[in-house]
């Protein structure tokens, strides 16, 4: 598939040059600190040092006073109080979160999952029914509810008090609840908009130890637990939560729980003794923010797609080794089968694009099996939107409804466009990017040909290309160890923190470029008019463009640099995006 290289806005150069002297380094490092919004020494220290101390003041946020009070009467009145969560990754280290913390001072507590398949995304009548039958007073909801005006008006008949704890968009009204946090709310002014539902659930308990003024450092527990839903739920890896995310890994390659520690032993990854009085158990690598969302994030999902998310959360506050190992051996199980029916769905998905002209030809993709499994349709529509690179919906039935999950390409708001076909849905909610959305089976035709028009008529054809952002243009001579230590503390990436993308033009093989693996190209590059070393280069899937390599024809190439282990030798290697001929 063709590729857009759009080049990022280049800083100032006296800026750069400013930069540069200041912290003794090449004005390219410079130039990539100035695009990340980091112009000053200050600056710089806080974005290369972050600081606990640097998180925001949590009754900040609207309604955290409401919250702690409320909190502190349950304790006080020994009421009991049942933690309640969202299914996926962000809401079930919510959960653990909020209950681990609680637990530790009020033995009254519980917490509950809704069932994917029985009750739905956010809070359910069953499990509002659940707390009164049980005599639960107060439910603490975690990365749900901010739309949960009627839900939150039943409880109230059945004498359930909530405190939602939330950060996607609110509605035009906002429930009614002993007390709402949610950063996104247009009457809050906390400073940072963009915390995952578990950095909610943080900020949360980080306002109790601040008001009962217990130290700070008794929290670094659960920063593994808020780093795995920064990662998993894609938010922002700026602000409050770079903090967040650095001192969370910080704690899982050092002393993370033992559920997350287990999960880890089916990703083939171990702890190894250290040397280091303060590190005593350490990984035998480094994880980073991609280990997270490849490797933990889809197992602890794994459970409330297919079964019980219920089990991800026994995992995650458990402090039995043995037993997270038995929970999570049952949840590699299910991931496997659940990888199986993904696989499945995506292959059905495929042929039913490539069948139907009208599919192939549109400018947004809504896809409908009554059939497939409501788990797995985020996954599928994800890999559509890769494919085929544009707005996507799949939808499957459950309990008479249509559900669906939604996916979309860079610029473009698909939680707008899903918003405009409000009056076919019964829900939805989400995120810019990704949506979820529920509809009567007699209002699908319409709504596909009503969003359908929607994204005609609103998307850019620029929006239809993937695009490659490139940071900076650079010469291979400029690669060396020392820029390399200095770019990898540019990290956690993620989003709002990419890591750097950079372009080399005018680059030639060796003459040893060849095909790999399955379809990867190993080269070996240089500039044929500078006398410097080769670097090694792997471009991944692009094995079909070892002839022009071969035939010593000049090419640029954008890539990231990153390092490469083999017979336990560490060097630096471009990892290629994208390959065009001069």
């Amino acid at each position: 598939m063709e590729k857009r290289w759009v080049i990022k806005d280049q800083a100032d150069n006296e800026a750069i040059e400013n930069l540069a002297h200041e912290l003794k380094i090449t004005p390219n490092l410079a130039n990539l600190l100035i695009q990340r919004g980091v112009s000053t020494f200050k600056e710089s220290k806080d974005f290369f040092r972050p600081e606990i101390s640097k998180l925001h003041d949590p009754f900040l946020m609207k309604d955290m006073d409401k919250a702690i009070k409320r909190i502190e009467i349950a304790i006080q009145n020994k009421e009991k109080i049942l933690i309640y969560g969202d299914y996926d990754v962000d809401g079930t280290t919510a959960v653990a979160l909020v209950f681990t913390f609680l637990n530790k001072f009020h033995k009254e507590l519980d917490f509950y999952i809704p069932d994917r398949y029985g009750e739905g995304y956010g809070i359910s009548k069953q499990g509002i029914d659940f707390a009164a039958e049980n005599n639960f007073s107060l439910i603490i909801a975690l990365d749900c509810g901010i739309k949960a005006v009627e839900k939150i008006e039943y409880a109230k008949t059945k004498n359930v008090d909530f405190i939602i704890c939330d950060h996607h968009r609110p509605g035009e009204k906002i429930p009614e609840a002993s007390a709402v946090l949610d950063p996104k709310r247009v009457d809050c002014d906390y400073p940072f908009k963009e915390l995952s539902g578990c950095g909610v659930g943080f900020k949360l308990i980080q306002a109790y130890q601040q008001k009962n003024d217990f130290p700070f450092n008794e929290l670094d527990e659960y920063l593994d637990l808020v780093v795995v839903s920064i990662a998993s739920d894609i938010v922002a890896i700026t602000g409050e939560n770079r903090i967040l995310a650095h001192f969370g890994l910080i704690r899982i390659n050092t002393n993370p729980r033992s559920g997350i520690e287990a999960i880890l032993r089916y990703s083939n990854i171990r702890r190894k003794p250290s040397r280091n009085l303060y590190k005593k158990n350490i990984f035998s690598r480094e994880l980073t923010i991609s280990d997270l969302v490849f490797l933990i994030g889809p197992r602890i999902n794994a459970a409330g797609r297919i079964r019980s998310a219920k089990n991800s959360v026994e995992l995650l506050i458990s402090d039995n080794m043995k037993y997270a190992r038995t929970c999570s051996e049952q949840i590699n199980i299910i991931n496997t089968e659940r990888r199986s029916i993904d696989y499945q769905t995506t292959i059905d998905a495929l042929d039913m694009i490539k069948n139907n002209e009208q599919l192939l030809n549109s400018k947004s993709t809504v896809i409908y099996n009554e059939n497939w499994h409501k788990g797995v349709i985020g996954i599928v529509a994800s890999r559509l939107t890769e494919t085929y690179y544009r707005p996507t919906i799949v939808l499957s039935k459950s309990d008479g409804l249509i559900t669906g999950s939604a996916r979309s390409v860079k610029d473009f708001d698909i939680y707008n466009a899903i918003e405009a076909c409000s009056d076919l849905l019964e829900h939805f909610g989400g995120h810019k990017y990704a949506a979820g959305l529920s509809l009567k089976p007699e209002n699908l035709e319409a709504f596909k040909e009503k969003f359908n028009q929607i994204v005609s008529s609103t998307i850019e054809d620029r929006m239809l290309i993937p695009e490659i952002e490139i940071d900076s243009q650079i010469s291979l001579n400029e690669i060396n160890n020392k820029f390399f230590r200095i770019l990898k503390q540019f990290a956690p990436f993620g989003p709002g923190n990419m890591a750097p993308v950079f372009l080399t033009k005018n680059i030639v093989d060796t003459g040893l470029a060849r095909v790999v693996g399955k379809n990867h190209l190993k080269l070996n590059v240089i500039h044929p008019d500078i006398t410097s070393l080769p670097i090694s280069a792997i471009a991944f899937q692009q094995g079909d463009h070892v002839y022009t390599a071969n035939k010593n024809i000049p090419f640029s190439i954008c890539y990231h640099i990153e390092e490469n282990e083999w017979n336990n030798k560490i060097t630096l290697q471009l990892n290629v995006k994208d390959i065009k001929v001069e």
